[in-house]
């Protein structure tokens, strides 16, 4: 994506806008069993501690960005997959506090949370971190998370109709004072924000729409969209279809992605353990979670057998598998399909990263990926 039209201070500060040619970062390091949906062995845990020395670990790697897991409780199964999880708000603040480059993005439920409290706490995690704040925009598709609110599930575009006149509301909040707003979902009697994002114009805003309603949304009102990346050309047809919508708005959405990655020494060695999580594989959860999808989000892909195992993996997350060199051959390729960045999962984040700064990240350099 061109910087043409994007705005002085993000240029200047935003490492979002950078001139790194493929953007990384780290995905579900707040939430028990990260990504993956398996009794595979890891040291991983979703404890402040273990996040703490992970998200250091990635900014001294010069990654781009953390994005945290929205999850208010987990899915049941042998593993209760991100039952256990640290809430993205305070978790955003307190990596604030702890690090100096690497932008924050906490995910928000739209019926979890008010637009004006979403917007005070996203201004006030803007100041502690000195402008590294975003936010990933999520509806809500978990219908047991919305009823522990409360909250009614609507219809699948009714949704997105919501999570507009939230995110209207909170722009509202981040630029004007003492306004009215009375909508269709929210009501603001004299909105009232100090002090507004240190962020111009507005903080970063992602969401991971892939339905037609979801990719309108993020066209629309967001900096970028998080797919789904099922196939490179699937994802050169996002990139278009994403850039094309958003031109129509005169406004500018980058696309970016996902992945899982197992990276070892050998080819073998690395199949070897993507097999080790799928035998350890929680079935029961994997096959819930498809069904939810199927019926909540409009976007269940096809061929449940292998989206079973491509969920187990890495929560749907593109497979990054192989030695150093294959991966990189795979970025690459990625690369080529326009997508600007990566969000990374490991089974392991903090020992798997280490390795992948040691033998991933220099040829990466070589291949032109990173600067």
């Amino acid at each position: 994506m061109t910087t043409e039209g994007v705005s002085e201070w993000r240029r200047k500060n935003c490492v979002m806008y950078n001139e790194q040619p493929l953007k990384l970062g780290l995905f579900g390091i707040n939430v028990g069993n990260g990504c993956t949906v398996s009794h595979a062995e890891t040291t991983f845990e979703p404890s402040w501690e273990h996040n703490l020395e992970i998200a250091k670990r990635a900014e001294r790697m010069d990654f781009e960005m953390l994005v945290a897991v929205g999850r208010w409780r987990g899915f049941g199964g042998t593993t209760d997959f991100n039952g256990e999880n640290l809430e993205v708000f305070t978790w955003g603040a307190a990596l604030a506090a702890h690090t100096k480059k690497i932008m924050l993005f906490p995910t928000s439920h739209v019926p979890t949370i008010h637009p004006c409290l979403a917007a005070k706490q996203g201004a006030t995690i803007d100041h502690i971190s000195k402008g590294r704040f975003g936010l990933n925009i999520v509806c809500g598709w978990f219908t047991p998370e919305m009823e522990m609110f409360g909250a009614k599930q609507l219809e699948h575009d009714e949704r997105y109709v919501r999570a507009t006149e939230w995110l209207h509301v909170i722009k509202r909040m981040w630029k004007e004072q003492d306004f009215n707003h009375e909508g269709k979902y929210f009501k603001v009697n004299q909105g009232y924000c100090l002090p507004k994002p240190i962020h111009d114009p507005f903080p970063v805003l992602v969401n991971a729409g892939a339905s037609p309603a979801g990719r309108k949304f993020s066209a629309e009102h967001c900096d970028f969209n998080f797919i789904t990346l099922n196939s490179l050309e699937f994802a050169r047809d996002m990139v278009q279809e994403v850039g094309t919508l958003a031109a129509e708005y005169k406004r500018l959405c980058g696309v970016m992605s996902f992945g899982q990655v197992i990276c070892r020494d050998t080819e073998k060695e690395a199949h070897d353990a993507m097999a080790e999580i799928l035998e350890k594989g929680d079935y029961e959860t994997a096959t819930t979670i498809l069904n939810i999808f199927g019926v909540e989000s409009g976007t269940a892909p096809e061929g449940f057998a292998d989206q079973q195992k491509r969920l187990i993996n890495g929560w749907f997350g593109y497979p990054l598998i192989g030695t150093p060199e294959q991966v990189v051959e795979q970025f690459l390729e990625i690369k080529k399909t326009g997508l600007e960045g990566m969000c990374l999962s490991f089974l392991d984040y903090n020992e798997e990263l280490k390795y992948f700064d040691d033998r991933v990240m220099p040829l990466m350099k070589q291949a032109g990926l990173r600067i």
